[in-house]
């Protein structure tokens, strides 16, 4: 029994007792609540148990599965990994702190229901960040989007089925795609050692030695499932609709951690296996990156639904993370890994705090809004903070991550990093524009009214109700002060993340650049 297989199984637990407490949803909220909560305290020691310095694969366990083909069920963690698994096991008990404030569960549905596909989803992408065999990592990498889909299509907005179906019937075709690509390094693996397997420590040795068209056509069944995850333009049209639709808790998620398979599957796989096909192949990655920049970035600025903005302002960011990746330059690749865990600390609160509007509004339309910050400074000027980390401004934690991007990517990809370095000026547009919608200004009578000296009155259109708007209770500041205290702590000081995914950087450019 290791760390690992202990963070799979404590969620999974978790899941299961829910299952038995649909009809109770208090003892199904505490519940779920301590089950995150014990996820998170146990990830501390497995965080201080990882040394940096050693190899790159640690706290491994290795099953016998299906011995006949070389399958196991194995797991293993490097510095990236260990950075995801934390994060997704700080959202969590955020999500479920903020159910009842952020979402609102439709009638004849259970919080136990609910919750308990949260925690699944939870156990699944840990699974996916600490597998070792390429077998077992398609088999996770298809599973999770199971309770992803539920949590859309059964919780969701008005179009949650679209949106679910679209979401699911994207990545499933992309893991398929994947899964024929790992069937032919299976083969190589057969040819070459005369038994086939799935181990990555040994596909590893084994395909990066095939002829590059060989390693063109395995490389492109691996990126496009990892494209569409990230999601990398033009495999991206996905995500504007699975979170606009989706629960605000289940965006968090979405968001915030699974479409991070991809660019972590960029990391462990394309790069390490493919090398040749990787850095033949780059030119065309690093033009769809740059795109993806631009193209997030415009939309992004004009978006009239707050949900979908998010969305956009991630494929912008997703840009970044992979023209970084790309470069093939170690300070870029660093930015690039620890702006996967900074995009989901900054990303993931700003959609807590347009949570918290929309549950004071009753809409996600950005012209419902104006003049909130006189009721809601609190609320404002938090909202100002996420939306200053994501366009990533001194001081807060994302601006280290994409400094050492732009910096080292300029080194050896100069024209594509200029270009991406509109994508900046278009954040600050884009979300100064959203603040100043939303919070400035004079109040609008279609959104608040009421307001003077005391709490406001929001109107929720589609209702054709008004309830009291007021700031953030104690509750909801508990929900955001980790996230508050992370992006100003990692602002000014980033070390510990950047000692931790240095040497597994390292060691995946070394693979590159040991590639024939």
């Amino acid at each position: 029994m290791t760390w690992l297989l202990i963070l799979i199984l404590v969620p999974l637990a978790g899941s299961l007792v829910l299952a038995f407490l649909k009809g109770n949803d208090r003892a199904a909220v505490l519940a779920a609540l301590g089950f995150s909560i014990l996820e998170f305290l146990l990830v501390i020691p497995f965080w201080l148990s990882y040394n940096a310095s050693g190899p790159r694969l640690q706290m491994t366990s290795s099953f016998d599965w299906i011995p006949s083909f070389g399958v196991h069920i194995a797991f293993g963690t490097d510095g990236i990994a260990l950075i995801m698994i934390a994060v997704i096991a700080l959202l969590v008990p955020i999500v479920v702190g903020g159910l009842g404030t952020l979402d609102k569960l439709p009638a004849g549905r259970s919080a136990g229901g609910f919750l308990s596909l949260i925690l699944l989803q939870e156990a699944l992408t840990i699974g996916v960040f600490a597998a070792t065999d390429v077998f077992l990592f398609y088999v996770l990498f298809e599973i999770m989007l199971i309770p992803m889909y539920f949590l859309i299509g059964g919780y969701g907005g008005a179009n949650r089925q679209y949106a679910a179906v679209k979401f699911f019937l994207y990545s499933f075709l992309g893991g398929l795609i994947m899964l024929a690509s790992a069937i032919g390094a299976y083969s190589l693996a057969a040819d070459k050692l005369g038994k086939g397997t799935f181990d990555w420590q040994t596909l590893v040795t084994v395909v990066r030695d095939a002829p590059l068209s060989t390693q063109i056509w395995l490389f492109l069944g691996f990126f496009l499932a990892f494209a569409i995850k990230a999601p990398l333009v033009p495999f991206h049209t996905w995500l504007p609709d699975a979170a606009g639709e989706a629960p605000i808790g289940v965006a968090v998620l979405l968001v915030g951690v699974l479409d991070k398979v991809g660019t972590f599957g960029f990391l462990r796989y394309c790069l390490p296996m493919f090398p040749e096909a990787s850095k033949t192949l780059a030119p065309l990655v690093l033009v769809l990156s740059v795109i993806g920049v631009l193209y997030g970035s415009i939309l992004a600025a004009g978006q009239r639904d707050m949900k979908r903005f998010i969305a956009y302002v991630s494929i912008a960011h997703f840009g970044f993370i992979s023209l970084g990746i790309f470069a093939f330059n170690e300070q870029a690749m660093v930015g690039s890994a620890t702006y996967m865990l900074n995009h989901s600390l900054a990303t993931g609160m700003l959609i807590v705090v347009i949570g918290l509007v929309i549950a004071r509004g009753g809409s996600s339309r950005i012209s419902d809004y104006g003049g909130m910050a006189k009721v809601t400074p609190l609320l404002a000027g938090l909202f100002l903070l996420a939306g200053l980390s994501t366009l990533s401004l001194p001081g807060t934690n994302s601006f280290v991550s994409e400094f050492l991007v732009l910096l080292g990517s300029f080194v050896d990809q100069p024209v594509y990093t200029i270009l991406a370095t509109v994508g900046m000026v278009l954040a600050a547009a884009y979300v100064l524009w959203l603040y100043q919608r939303v919070f400035q200004g004079p109040v609008r009578g279609d959104a608040l009214v009421g307001v003077g000296g005391g709490p406001g009155t929001a109107i929720a259109p589609e209702l054709g109700a008004k309830k009291a708007i007021r700031d953030l209770n104690g509750r909801e500041i508990a929900i955001l002060a980790p996230l508050v205290v992370l992006i100003l702590v990692l602002g000014f000081y980033p070390k510990p993340v950047l000692d931790t995914v240095t040497p597994t950087v390292q060691q995946t450019l070394s693979a590159v650049q040991g590639g024939k």
